[in-house]
């Protein structure tokens, strides 16, 4: 049989001599009879199927190595939340579901108070072998937080944490992302160039650092007013609509018991911006109902599953990667079709909206 120029095509068996005296050869030509190459085959075809076959060998023999670590991935996170009544306990409830769903089988979950025994709850841990808890809301921070240190801790269910409690350790924040806001505000009204917002920085002052780059992206003008008391705020509010125009500004609530005081201040923004045309939009569920545009809150679910891959990724890897403050981004909307038509926002009832008021 002819051969072109580099031997690609030579007969089974001159194929088979020059493979036995090649050094580099010699030991292959025995995988191929296994693996039922023929010996004529290629000497480049066949020489890159080998190595690919070596290596897919050695892939699966990883993953046959890192499956019992898989398997039992479920036992080494732990969940605990703050065992409080409704509406809370249900919110918990989604979350650990979330948590389950992610992690594909129950977790361990200990509802704690501030009379929890820690020992008797660290024993509890060790005996399930747990690497990272799942910390919900400030009990639960709390309580991880006295474990010194014995497991990883991923916080969620929280609205903030004091920058030198939350850089040990990654925090999702119940305040829903500026960038989420921001885009929804701008998808509704097109016209929008300038957000005010008056915030307490002791507070908020992490989440206004992501609010101010969010509004850049978005072409928006972010107007922040620092307010650490009551009077401070109404002071700022009252300057805010005394400038602000319907056509081109917009309002933002954040959750901030300081600035945005449910028995005084939440009235007086919402009687002021309906007989002025502005349109405002909250981190607040709750204000949809009473009046604002829009809002984000919280998908329980998504936020279990987001929280369980965090922790997931801690066992991976061994690390956690990211610490401090992080914003929600596992959100649903809302939306008050009434304070849409009253601004003249027809594109209210055009987008999609997880919940509308008033209740249809």
């Amino acid at each position: 049989m002819r051969t072109n120029d580099n031997g690609a095509w030579n007969a089974p068996h001159i194929y088979a001599q020059r493979g036995a005296k090649d050094e580099t050869w010699g030991r292959p030509v025995a995988l191929m009879k296994l693996l039922a190459i023929p010996l004529g085959y290629p000497k480049s075809a066949a020489k890159w199927l080998v190595m690919l076959l070596g290596a897919m060998l050695l892939f699966l023999t990883a993953l046959v190595i890192t499956l019992p670590a898989w398997a039992a991935s479920e036992n080494m996170i732990a969940v605990i939340y703050p065992d409080i009544g409704e509406p809370y306990r249900e919110i918990f409830a989604k979350i650990i579901e979330g948590i389950e769903d992610k992690v594909g089988s129950r977790v361990a979950n200990y509802p704690v108070r501030a009379d929890t025994d820690i020992d008797m709850l660290k024993a509890s841990l060790l005996r399930q072998n747990t690497k990272v808890v799942i910390a919900l809301g400030r009990q639960g921070m709390k309580t991880a937080t006295a474990l010194n240190n014995s497991v990883s801790v991923v916080v969620g269910g929280v609205l903030t944490v004091p920058e030198d409690e939350a850089r040990g350790q990654p925090v999702v924040s119940l305040s829903p992302d500026p960038a989420l806001l921001f885009a929804r505000m701008k998808a509704l009204m097109p016209a929008a160039r300038r957000v005010f917002v008056v915030y307490d920085p002791g507070f908020n002052g992490w989440l206004l650092k992501l609010a101010k780059e969010a509004a850049r992206v978005q072409g928006l003008e972010l107007v922040a007013y620092e307010a650490q008391d009551l009077h401070s705020a109404v002071r700022f509010y009252q300057k805010i609509f005394s400038a602000a125009d319907g056509d081109s500004d917009v309002l933002w609530l954040p959750q901030d018991p300081t600035t945005v005081e449910e028995s005084s201040i939440l009235p007086l923004v919402l009687q002021e911006s309906w007989n002025q045309g502005i349109a405002v939009f909250s981190s607040n569920f709750g204000h949809v109902r009473r009046g604002v545009l829009f809002s984000l809150y919280p998908d329980n679910v998504a936020l279990g599953k987001s929280l369980a891959g965090l922790a997931q990724g801690i066992l991976i890897s061994g690390d956690y990667g990211r610490r401090g403050m992080m914003p929600l981004r596992d959100v649903q909307s809302a939306v008050n079709l009434r304070t849409a038509q009253h601004l003249g926002l027809n594109q209210g009832r055009q987008q999609s909206f997880d919940m509308t008021f008033p209740e249809q």
